[in-house]
């Protein structure tokens, strides 16, 4: 079986076995770091339910969603129509293989990317990311730190999958980015047996010169 089809058949698994897979609001990190952006054309990268999407189209972005899983796509729609026409009609809902697709050179005000963890073609996927965002864009990265793994939340049992903002910064030109932000973002979470646990976000916005 072809790996794409393969990563398109486990993701829609995932998504059928539940109701909803998460829980609906935007990511906080989009919402803290993208709030005061003047909207423009941006792409939501492993969209998902739409939560995302539908927050930027509600601040008057108009916006490309592109998720491996078709199920996840079409609960997202629904979300959207569900928001008002006015929204859905902002978002364009992509069904790719982020491993495979390739979302065209300078194209968006606005590259967002929430918990891609993505090894090995992870480097690969972000460099592409950071080559779509247009002059004056931002591209914004956030996933788990490395440091979670020394804690008691799960988390898959594998370093690879986890990166700092150093690791991020790392693939962009430096004369060709300002790094706006480069941070480990606390924020506590509960663990399986009910005890709170510090955990950190990897938090990288950049916007292209």
């Amino acid at each position: 079986m072809p790996e794409n089809q393969l990563d398109e058949e486990l993701w829609d698994e995932r998504y059928r076995s539940r109701p909803a897979l998460w829980s609906g609001e935007p990511n906080r990190h989009l919402v803290g770091e993208a709030a005061e952006l003047e909207p423009g054309l941006a792409l939501d990268v492993g969209c998902g339910e739409g939560a995302d999407a539908i927050w930027l189209a509600r601040r008057g972005w108009r916006v490309d969603g592109v998720d491996v899983s078709g199920v996840a796509l079409r609960r997202a729609a629904e979300h959207a129509d569900r928001a008002g026409a006015e929204i859905a009609g902002r978002i364009t809902w992509l069904h790719e293989n982020l491993t495979a697709w390739d979302p065209g050179r300078g194209r968006y005000d606005l590259v967002s990317a929430q918990y891609m963890h993505l090894p090995p073609e992870r480097d690969v996927l972000f460099r592409g990311l950071a080559e779509a965002v247009a002059p004056g864009g931002t591209l914004l990265i956030v996933g788990h730190h490395p440091t979670d793994l020394q804690t008691t939340v799960p988390r898959p049992p594998r370093p690879e999958l986890f990166f700092t903002g150093a690791d991020v910064v790392a693939l962009l030109d430096p004369d060709g980015w300002d790094v706006v932000t480069e941070a480990a973002v606390a924020r506590s979470v509960t663990d399986p047996d009910g005890r709170a646990v510090t955990v950190h976000d990897t938090v990288v916005r950049a916007r292209r010169r």
